[in-house]
């Protein structure tokens, strides 16, 4: 069914992705606003506070549980992933290892821009900036501005630029 809602138009369209959602995610606490082709995996490890919106093309892996809080911004074609190969054990293939789980946290008023990725693991603090592009792969603290590959503080929204 998912493929079907995931694509419709409009506000109707958002209504009834909240809707079909709201029983699949671990937790939705209000109304949210989930844009077309936006995709998520293992939805059942997925929480998300008031005031969310995601945008078109992004993805979002519950797997090993993701923690969104309220008045979040995703931009379109982000990727949030709780879990990776495990890639340490040399004695067998990558492919035929178990996923190292490994939560995400994001804090309330955070925007994450287009096509940037957070990696497994990683916390990000309240009123975070997420530049578009930019890899995640390590915890942001409060108010950061982060950008680039692997991201790094490029300013502080506290502080007068």
């Amino acid at each position: 069914m998912g493929w079907f809602i995931r694509s419709l138009p409009g506000l109707t369209g958002m209504g009834l992705r909240w809707f079909f959602y709201r029983m699949l995610f671990k937790q939705i606490k209000s109304f949210c606003l989930i844009y077309p082709g936006s995709y998520f995996t293992h939805s059942y490890g997925i929480s998300i506070g008031r005031s969310f919106s995601i945008n078109t093309g992004s993805l979002i892996d519950g797997r090993g549980g993701v923690c969104i809080g309220d008045s979040v911004m995703i931009g379109p074609n982000v990727v949030i992933v709780s879990s990776e190969h495990d890639f340490h054990y040399l004695g067998a293939p990558m492919a035929t290892r178990n996923h190292s789980l490994q939560p995400v946290t994001i804090g309330n008023d955070v925007w994450v821009g287009a096509n940037a990725v957070i990696n497994s693991g990683v916390t990000i603090g309240n009123g975070v900036v997420v530049a578009a592009g930019a890899v995640v792969t390590k915890d942001i603290g409060d108010y950061m501005i982060v950008g680039g590959v692997p991201a790094r503080k490029i300013g502080d929204r506290q502080k007068k630029q």
